[in-house]
This record gives structure tokens, sequence and C-alpha cells, in this order.
């Protein structure tokens, strides 16, 4: 019998049961998260590197020139631009001519700085770039460029191999506030006030004309990403291109090479004693042709001053295949020759198989025709079993042919 306080018991359990179903629920729920929260990590994981890759693909990127603004690489120039920058100097980065001009002359006394690497811009152009400008710094500058400018400054070599860690050496306060720089791959030039000269030169890597407005660097080190930081190589870009609140970067590129006119065809840079000298050589070229073109008779048949006996070429072929280790390919010449020499002693004609000699010989001699195919079909491990072989091989032979 069941009694009141046994059913109160049952009810009570019923009941907590009804309300531990939910929580039943949300307790799977939380299992279920715990068994795949590997799973999940990872699939977070994947998802922040795709949006990273997807990132640095979409977005903007430099260049690759050097001494660019743009370029973030060695090579490039973003490092003292922005450091121009902060010290609040702006750089207008000029891709033309058109832009370079049009930054000058908005600019209250620019400073252009000019690499010309290729030596595309001509003299007229060099010449109303520095006009507009207030003081104009050149990178590295070539011949044409130099005589372009018409400064005084001109070029006087390399800097020697032995002199990688150059001094001012002179009184200009850029110089000797910045101190030593790297001359290693660089140009000096002569004229006006040189600093930063190797040992016995009276040219230095860095010249300033005698009005101020023209400085000549030969070196890009001093302002590439990957040198800027060592020895006054910073402080020597600050104070040469920082003297003014504008600094127009002007690097000409190949789109701005100067085209006059149409080009010129080949009979036009053709000289005119090439029609003359044509014509003959074209005749000479005939007679020669004739003269070492004609037949020189039938052949001849002469007999050799010597007589090489087979012997004598079959020992050179086996020393031949010794010293190349070639034992497979000497393994499969003697196998080829004993199944010919087989096949004309048992007349089977030339178009029988390995399998058709090997047949005839067992019957000949007597043998399990598996043994012989075994004979035949082995492959020597090493020069002493392939020499036992090839006498194997010769006894077989031999036993054929004195059936």
């Amino acid at each position: 019998m069941t009694g009141p306080a046994d059913q109160a018991g049952t009810a009570e359990e019923a009941g907590t049961a009804r309300e531990g179903a939910p929580g039943g629920k949300a307790g799977r729920l939380r299992s279920r998260m715990r068994r795949h929260r590997g799973r999940a990590a990872l699939a977070a994981v994947v998802a922040v590197a795709l949006g990273l890759v997807v990132w640095g693909q979409l977005a903007p990127k430099g260049d690759n020139v050097p001494l660019s603004v743009s370029n973030a690489g060695p090579g490039g120039a973003r490092a003292v631009a922005q450091i121009l920058g902060r010290h609040g100097v702006e750089v207008h980065d000029a891709r033309t001519h058109g832009e370079a001009m049009d930054a000058l002359t908005a600019g209250e006394a620019p400073t252009l700085l000019l690499y010309d690497r290729n030596g595309i811009l001509d003299a007229d152009r060099i010449k109303s770039l520095t006009a507009a400008s207030t003081r104009t710094v050149v990178v590295s500058p070539r011949f044409d460029t130099l005589r372009a400018l018409d400064s005084g400054v001109r070029q006087a070599g390399v800097v020697p191999d032995g002199s990688p860690a150059l001094e001012p050496g002179c009184a200009l306060p850029d110089a000797q506030a910045a101190g030593q720089v790297n001359g290693g791959s660089g140009f000096v030039y002569d004229g006006g006030t040189t600093c930063y000269r190797p040992p016995g030169s009276p040219a230095g890597l860095l010249s300033v004309s005698a009005d101020g407005r023209l400085v000549v660097l030969g070196s890009t080190a001093v302002l590439d990403n990957g040198h800027l930081d060592s020895m006054g190589h910073a402080a020597l870009a600050l104070r040469l291109l920082g003297s003014s609140a504008d600094l127009v970067w002007y690097l000409p590129s190949l789109g701005e090479v100067a085209v006059d006119g149409t080009p010129r065809t080949l009979g036009e840079l053709t000289p005119d004693w090439a029609r003359f000298v044509g014509p003959w050589l074209v005749i000479v070229a005939l007679a020669a042709m004739a003269w070492r073109g004609r037949r020189q008779g039938p052949l001849v048949f002469e007999p050799l001053p010597v007589v090489v006996q087979a012997v004598e070429t079959a020992e050179g072929r086996a020393r031949l295949y010794h010293d190349a280790r070639a034992d497979e390919q000497a393994r499969d010449n003697l196998r080829a020759g004993t199944l010919s020499r087989l096949a004309a002693s048992l007349r089977l004609g030339p178009g029988a198989t390995a399998e058709q000699v090997t047949a005839a010989a067992a019957r000949s001699l007597g043998r399990p025709a598996a043994e012989v195919r075994e004979l035949f079909g082995e492959h020597p491990r090493n020069e002493a079993r392939l020499v036992a072989w090839a006498r194997e091989l010769q006894t077989l032979e031999k036993e054929v042919k004195s059936r």
C-alpha cells in the first residue's frame, strides 16, 4: 500500500523531472559545444587568416622604383619621406615633368630632388626645373644632366673600394653636422664646395655650387631605406632636403622620353657608301660559292694504315664498360650475342625470339626449358658474378654447337 508520504514523494519527483527537462536540453547543448570547440577554434583561425590574406591583397601597395617615396623596400625612400613629413616638410611625389613644374610653381621656396638614373630629361626640361626651384638636389647625375645644369660641377670618377666610410672634410654645416657617410659604390664630383672626399682625391661624394642652389649627391645609399639608419645618412638627408616647407620629389620615367617626329627608316639610317658596298659583297659571295662549292670528284677507297683485330675492339669496349660500371649494359650485350649465335647454330632464322631460342637449346641439350630460361634471365649483381655468368653462357653455347 502507498501512503500519503509516498504519494507526496512521487509527485515531487515528477515535478522535478518536468522542471529539469529544459535544463537537460541546455546541458546537451553545452556538451555538444565542448565536444566541437576544437573545430570551432580552427574555423575561427582559418577565417582570420583568410581575412588577412584578402586585406593584404586589397590594401594599397607601393612600387619597386629605386628612391621612390612609395617604395618600402631597401632601395626605396619611403622612410626619409615620412621623417620629413613629421618635421613639417610636405613631400610632393611628382611622376611627370608637368606635375613637377606645377608643384614647384605652387610651392613656397620649394626644394627639388631629381634622380634621373636613365638620363631621360633633355637640357630644356632640366633648366626649367632648376629655374622654378629655390634649391635643387641631384642624385648621381649623368654627364648630360651635369652639362645641362651648367653649374661648374663635373664628374670625377667613383669612390675607391677601400673607402667605405668618408669623413666630411669640408666646412659645409650640413656635412659637419651629419658626420660620416657610406661611400661604397658612389660617384665623386669636382667643382664648387666638395665634401666626403676619398683619401688623396680633390673630388667628393657631395658637391655644392658656389651660390648654394645646386647640390650634387653621388650616392643613393644616403637616402634609401636600407642605409638611412647607418652613420650620418639620416641627418644629412634631413638637412639637404628639409630646408623648405615644400619638397618636390621627381623621378623621371621612361614614359617621358622625348620623341621628335616619325622614326627614321632603314634606308635613311644606312650610310651612302653602303649602297656600293652591298652589291659588291653579293658578287664576292657568289664568286666564293662558285670557287669553293665545286665538286671534288667521286669518293676513293683507301685502305687503313693498320688493321684492328676484332678481339682488340671487344677488349676495348669491355674496358669502357668496366670503367663506367655499366654492368647492365654488358649483361644485355652478352645475352643478345649468345642468343643470336645460338639461333644461327640451331637454324632458327633471324626472326626467332628469345623464348624460341631457349626452348630449342633446352631440347638440344635435353635439359628442362625452365633451367635454360632462368640462366638467360639472370641479372648478375656484381662484376664477379657477371664474369661467372658469361662463362656459363659460353659453356652452354659450346655444348649446343657440339651436338
